[in-house]
């Protein structure tokens, strides 16, 4: 669901759309531990920022029912560089699994590294078309968070936040937390409205998510 909104409130030709083009072959195609290495541009990209644990690469994952496409770890910070997956050629679209951005078990001129990378590679990307910025639903958004959302503000680039793991969280502090995620995002001016809740384990929320996708594709002329 999406702050109240099911499956059956998209167009079901959304939800078909974006289970065929997950079903595809979706490949592995680079790692890019600087912004120099970066691959060449090509069709559309989206990206997921989160903080350390927060559950990008199970979302990856989940979202191409894969269970082994992009590399999840119970370590926080694993994830070191931006790694760029592929779907069918036909879609020319990609997706990129970021480096956490917080907490991370490693040093901390490492992690300096890779925050910079981050932070790089949002403002000056002309490919990504939108970022999922994703918010553990058990803690909410964080000031770490805002300051991923300011720099993509700068950039003009669009995103959308995603609630994970919402299984793992009652009702009640879910919804509290969408509330508070909603009053903040109203305070950032590149920041997509509805807000998406997801998660790897059940499932839930991974069609809508598919649709939204789609509906990027539709909007930017590439499907």
């Amino acid at each position: 669901m999406s702050s109240g909104t099911g499956t059956a409130d998209i167009d079901p030709e959304l939800i078909e759309q974006g289970r065929r083009l997950f079903a595809g072959d979706w490949q592995f195609i680079w790692a890019a531990p600087t912004i120099a290495v970066l691959p060449p541009m090509a069709g559309l990209e989206v990206a997921f920022a989160g903080r350390s644990n927060v559950g990008k690469s199970s979302l990856i994952n989940a979202l191409t029912g894969r269970n082994a496409l992009a590399r999840t770890s119970h370590t926080p910070g694993r994830t070191q560089e931006l790694i760029f997956f592929e779907g069918p050629k036909d879609a020319n679209f990609r997706l990129v699994d970021m480096p956490g951005y917080g907490y991370a078990s490693a040093p901390k001129t490492k992690i300096l590294a890779w925050t910079s990378l981050i932070h790089d590679f949002l403002r000056g990307r002309a490919s990504l078309a939108r970022v999922y910025v994703l918010i553990d639903a058990r803690h909410g958004l964080k000031d770490v968070d805002s300051d991923v959302m300011k720099t993509l503000d700068a950039a003009a680039v669009s995103y959308q936040v995603v609630l994970t793991k919402a299984d793992q969280v009652k009702a009640a502090t879910l919804q509290e937390h969408l509330e508070a995620t909603q009053a903040a995002l109203a305070k950032h001016p590149a920041a997509f409205p509805d807000i998406l809740f997801t998660s790897s384990r059940t499932g839930d929320g991974m069609p809508q998510l598919r649709a939204a996708m789609v509906q990027l594709l539709r909007e930017r002329g590439a499907a």
